[in-house]
């Protein structure tokens, strides 16, 4: 079983795609880092202002998996101080 979290963010002061991925590479890293999870942009990576990334976690209780990743998305919220987090979904698989 499997569990994904789509974190949707705004970067309203970046001013070039070079620009956005130094803000959001490290964020990805942390991600990874404190939380153990896969993480990778998926999508607007030709927008300047937008991100969408997805972290991923793989275990046998899917009501581990969902806590868990509301905590990294309670975290993905409080942490990013580079504009907004917008939308984030948790899908179980």
């Amino acid at each position: 079983m499997f569990a994904t979290l789509t974190i949707h963010l705004r970067l309203p002061l970046c001013t070039s795609l070079k620009e956005k991925r130094g803000r959001i590479k490290p964020f990805m890293s942390r991600l990874h880092r404190e939380f153990n999870v896969s993480v990778a942009e998926m999508g607007k990576q030709d927008a300047w202002d937008e991100a969408i990334i997805v972290c991923v976690m793989v275990g046998n209780d899917s009501a581990f998996l969902q806590s868990a990743l509301q905590t990294v998305a309670k975290w993905a919220e409080a942490n990013w101080s580079h504009g907004d987090v917008w939308d984030t979904k948790i899908e179980l698989g």
